[in-house]
C-alpha cells in the first residue's frame, strides 16, 4: 500500500510572511487523515507541523510515520532547515511522543499547567516580594535577553536566529517595559538581600509564568520554590484560576522543582535538522 499528501488548498501567505498547507493523508487514494504544515513566524527556515491526525481505523499500521516524513520532504522542498512539532499531554501522549522519537525529534521544552485554589501560599519567614524599579528593570532585561537566547542556541537554533527571536520577544510581550499592562515583575529579597527576580503575566483565563531565576549567589536554598509561590499567590490575587509555565528540556533542577509543587505537563515541543 502507498501512503502519500495529498493538498487540499492552494498554498497559504499570512500576513507575517509564513506560508503554510492542508493535506490529506492518503492510503491508496483513500483519505485516512490530515495534516497541516506551515512555517515559523522566527524564520522561514524553520517548518512547523500544526497537526499530524491519523482517523482511529488506521492508526497503528504506520500511516502517521509516513505522513510525518512526507511532510518533512515538503519542508524541505519550501527550503526549510528545521521542523518543529508538538504533542499534547494528558494520558493519550504515549503514541505521539514515541512517533516523534522514532522519527529523531528531539524534546525541546515542555508546557505545563496547575490549578490554582483560593488560598495563596506562605512566603518563608524573612522573604519578601517587592515590584522591581525601573532601575533594576534596564539591567534585567539585558540579561534575561542574553539567558533567553543562549537557551535557544543550546536546543539547536542558530546564534543569529536565537537572539533575533530573543528581541522580538521581548518587544512584543514587554512593549511598555515595567508599565507593561498584566505584566507583574518582582524581586525576591531574603532577610533585605535581593535573591531572585519572578516575571508574570496576566492573561485572560491564567496567569503565566515567563521567567523564574534565582540569583547565581543565591542558587540552592530553596529561593526558587519561593518565587514560585509568589507567583501562585499573585495569580491568586488577580483572579487567575489556573497557572502556567514553559520548561526546557534538560533543566531538570527546575523540572523537578515544578513537578513537586503539582505542575503537569500539558504539551510537549519538539524539533529536528532538516538535512
Amino acid at each position: 500500500m502507498t501512503t502519500t499528501l495529498r493538498p487540499t488548498e492552494p498554498l497559504q501567505h499570512a500576513a507575517d510572511g509564513t506560508r503554510s498547507r492542508r493535506y490529506q493523508v492518503c492510503v491508496n487514494g483513500r483519505p485516512v487523515g490530515a495534516v497541516h504544515l506551515g512555517t515559523s513566524a522566527h524564520g522561514d527556515s524553520v517548518a512547523v507541523i500544526d497537526k499530524l491526525r491519523i482517523d482511529e481505523p488506521d492508526r497503528r499500521r504506520g500511516r502517521g510515520t509516513i505522513a510525518a516524513l512526507a511532510a518533512e520532504e515538503v519542508a524541505r522542498g519550501w527550503g526549510c532547515r528545521r521542523i518543529e512539532a508538538s504533542v499534547t499531554g494528558g494520558t493519550e501522549a504515549g503514541a505521539g511522543l514515541g512517533l516523534a522519537r522514532a522519527l529523531g525529534y528531539v524534546l525541546r521544552n515542555r508546557g505545563m499547567t496547575k490549578p490554582l485554589g483560593d488560598t495563596p501560599p506562605v512566603l518563608p519567614a524573612g522573604s519578601r516580594a517587592r515590584a522591581m524599579t525601573r532601575d533594576e528593570f534596564g539591567t534585567w532585561r539585558v540579561h534575561e535577553s542574553e539567558r533567553y537566547a543562549r537557551t535557544w542556541i543550546e536546543r539547536g537554533v542558530p546564534e543569529a536566529e536565537a537572539h533575533a527571536k530573543a528581541r522580538s520577544d521581548h518587544e512584543r510581550l514587554l512593549p511598555d517595559g515595567p508599565d507593561t499592562e498584566n505584566v507583574l515583575l518582582s524581586v525576591l529579597e531574603q532577610d533585605g538581600v535581593r535573591v531572585g527576580v519572578l516575571w508574570l503575566a496576566l492573561l485572560e483565563d491564567r496567569a503565566f509564568v515567563y521567567s523564574v531565576e534565582a540569583d547565581a549567589a543565591h542558587r540552592g536554598r530553596g529561593h526558587g520554590r519561593t518565587l514560585m509561590r509568589v507567583a501562585e499567590a499573585r495569580a491568586i490575587a488577580a483572579g487567575r484560576p489556573l497557572i502556567g509555565l514553559n520548561v526546557f528540556a534538560g533543566n531538570t533542577p527546575a523540572e523537578r522543582l515544578y513537578e513537586s509543587l503539582g505542575y503537569t505537563t500539558t504539551r510537549y515541543s519538539f524539533y529536528k535538522p532538516l538535512l
